[in-house]
């Protein structure tokens, strides 16, 4: 099994309008309702894929109960992800679940997002969502996803807390996420960190994409896969760093295919495929994800075609 976890979980809106409009009002010609945030949008994919999943993370008010409601839909026999293979495993909070929009242009393809606050969650609530957690790691997990920004009252060291949890149960942890909490978390020294080229010179003062990938491993990284939108992917790993692309730039919402993206690197990592076999597969997971509607989703045929054309390039070190 594969645990992600969604601290800032969400529940995704997505309104397609023909043509986006500043100041106006505007006809929506199509709503969709996810389980949203990272994490969950990870454990979606990996489920399309055939993985057993696990989400864990905090729910709460009633747009936290609708998000499991869908979530339960996801995992119900006969629907496209298969029986059970999407296990909730979210920890109750008294506040309310935030709620993201994304209004897609259609005349254009563009995405417009909204994104609400997270539920404040009390001290009382964060430790017994550690409780759940290390519970979830004594079980049969193979890996695991730390996904996304933290909620109002989690402490700013919690994917640090969260990493050095995974690795005393001997469970390999990739963490994507940003600012402070990544810096953070980098110094309990995750298997892999998923930063964008962005957010990789934030944390370490360097725009050129292989040395700050070098300088996250210094600080603690033993790996890092650094998304370098529409020129592929970067990797770094002990063994060797390798660049991938798809041979051609796909029109479509973006939202999600960096969460894609980490689907396929622990999806490879729990095949043990080699390194630039885990990159291929999450450069084409990302570019496919481009082509679906709404985040947490592929289109399986682009991705069959994608996945044998990704150009993978080993790199040279700096």
């Amino acid at each position: 099994m594969i645990l992600t976890v969604t601290l800032n979980a969400a529940l995704d809106l997505t309104y397609r309008v023909p043509h986006l409009v500043p100041h106006a009002s505007h006809r929506v010609r199509e709503v969709s309702e996810r389980p949203g945030g990272k994490g969950l949008n990870v454990a979606r994919v990996l489920a399309a894929l055939g993985f057993e999943t696990a989400v864990t993370g905090f729910a709460g008010g009633e747009t936290g109960r609708v998000l499991r409601s869908l979530l339960a839909a996801d995992a119900a026999p006969g629907h496209q992800n298969g029986p059970a293979r999407i296990t909730d495993a979210l920890v109750p909070v008294s506040g309310r679940t935030r709620r993201t929009v994304g209004v897609v242009d259609e005349s254009s393809g563009d995405t417009t997002q909204l994104n609400e606050p997270g539920p404040h969650v009390t001290p009382e609530e964060w430790e017994t969502f550690l409780d759940a957690y290390r519970e979830l790691l004594d079980g049969d997990v193979r890996a695991v996803a730390l996904c996304g920004s933290l909620p109002p009252g989690v402490p700013v060291g919690a994917y640090a807390t969260l990493v050095r949890e995974a690795r005393t149960a001997r469970t390999p942890v990739l963490l994507d996420t940003s600012g402070e909490p990544l810096r953070r978390g980098l110094a309990a020294r995750p298997d892999i960190i998923k930063p964008n080229a962005e957010e990789l010179a934030g944390i370490t003062g360097t725009a050129e994409p292989l040395r700050a990938a070098r300088a996250a491993q210094r600080r603690g990284a033993h790996a890092v896969a650094a998304s370098l939108g529409a020129d592929g992917m970067l990797l770094v790993t002990q063994d060797g760093a390798w660049s991938a692309a798809v041979p051609e730039r796909l029109a479509g919402n973006p939202t999600g295919a960096g969460d894609s993206a980490v689907a396929g690197l622990l999806s490879g990592l729990a095949e043990d495929l080699p390194w630039p076999d885990r990159l291929a597969r999450a450069v084409a997971l990302s570019a496919a994800t481009v082509r679906s509607p709404v985040a947490g989703e592929f289109d399986e045929p682009t991705y069959a075609t994608m996945l044998p054309s990704v150009r993978v390039r080993r790199s040279e070190a700096p």
